[in-house]
């Protein structure tokens, strides 16, 4: 238990790091291109302007971070019940938050602050509740829905924020919560692991959806973050990311807490979560002051 932890902590730093350079990066690539080169006839940002902001060392850094961060969520989903992983994962937009104030120049209010010891709060009960994880089998049907449900969010998702624009921000971050959430369940459920074999590994198509759900997690997220500050995309995206997976877990995979201390989990699971939203939420609002001035971009999550 305590390395799993150790390793979702881990993972969570990686992330939350990786975002803000990605933010960064993402910042520099739209000063550098003009309003209308770089957008569909729909408003959204378009795969070259997407690309360009990939190029950037900072956005490239930030991916390796992401890709560090994704090996020890991998590990972490196997030693933890998805509710507590996933969870603890998520927390990385704390991270995020409390970097962008010396890296991106925003100030954090109050309500943020209160917002992040909620999370840490709802980590620690959440810790203190989970027992056991549940198996890593699942029937074949099972690896071959994640397979198609991971294909049919990411196809959507990217028709979705050509055809939308801006308007697409909230769907993008809910959709690529979603894809996260489906990687961490393939990895959960991943054949060939344990005891290792090849060809097990490599006929399983839960290794495809997360491979799909990786990539596809990460062209929308890039996305959502050049589309700018709209409220609540980086809250879609913490639900998408914990209560799916969490309650497949639960009800699927045999993830339980310890033994009368069920009551405690949902409490610390419901807080996590909120705490999450509120924390993406609260710093979707720019403060008053910085009408006058252009408004900075949002930082975004994973």
């Amino acid at each position: 238990m305590l390395i799993g932890l150790l390793t979702a902590v881990a993972a969570s730093i990686c992330y939350g790091t990786g975002s803000v350079l990605q933010a960064v990066g993402s910042r520099r690539a739209a000063r550098g291109t003009p309003a209308d080169a770089g957008t569909t006839a729909h408003g959204g940002p378009n795969l070259s302007s997407t690309a360009k902001a990939a190029l950037t060392w900072e956005f490239i850094v930030g991916t390796v971070l992401d890709f560090v961060g994704f090996g020890l969520g991998a590990l972490a989903a196997r030693l933890l019940p998805l509710f507590l992983s996933q969870t603890v994962i998520s927390a990385n937009l704390v991270i995020t938050a409390v970097l962008s104030v010396r890296m991106l120049g925003i100030r954090l209010t109050r309500k943020e602050w209160a917002s992040i010891g909620t999370v840490c709060a709802a980590l620690v009960l959440l810790a203190t509740a989970a027992g056991h994880e549940g198996g890593h089998h699942a029937p074949a049907a099972t690896h071959w829905w994640l397979f198609a449900v991971t294909l049919l969010i990411i196809a959507g998702g990217t028709v979705a924020v050509r055809l939308l624009g801006g308007r697409a921000a909230i769907l993008a971050g809910l959709l690529s919560g979603l894809a996260f959430g489906a990687l961490g369940v393939g990895v959960r459920i991943l054949d060939g692991i344990d005891p290792f074999d090849l060809g097990t590994l490599l006929a399983d198509p839960a290794l495809y959806a997360i491979l799909l759900a990786g990539v596809g997690g990460m062209y929308l997220h890039t996305v959502a973050l050049q589309i700018g500050s709209v409220n609540g995309a980086t809250a879609a995206l913490v639900v998408g990311e914990t209560v799916l997976p969490g309650a497949i877990g639960v009800l699927w995979l045999g993830d339980a807490s310890r033994p009368g201390l069920a009551w405690l989990a949902v409490l610390g699971f419901v807080l996590a979560v909120a705490g999450a939203v509120a924390v993406a939420w609260y710093g979707n609002h720019e403060a008053p002051e910085a009408e006058a001035a252009p408004a900075p971009e949002p930082v975004s999550v994973r």
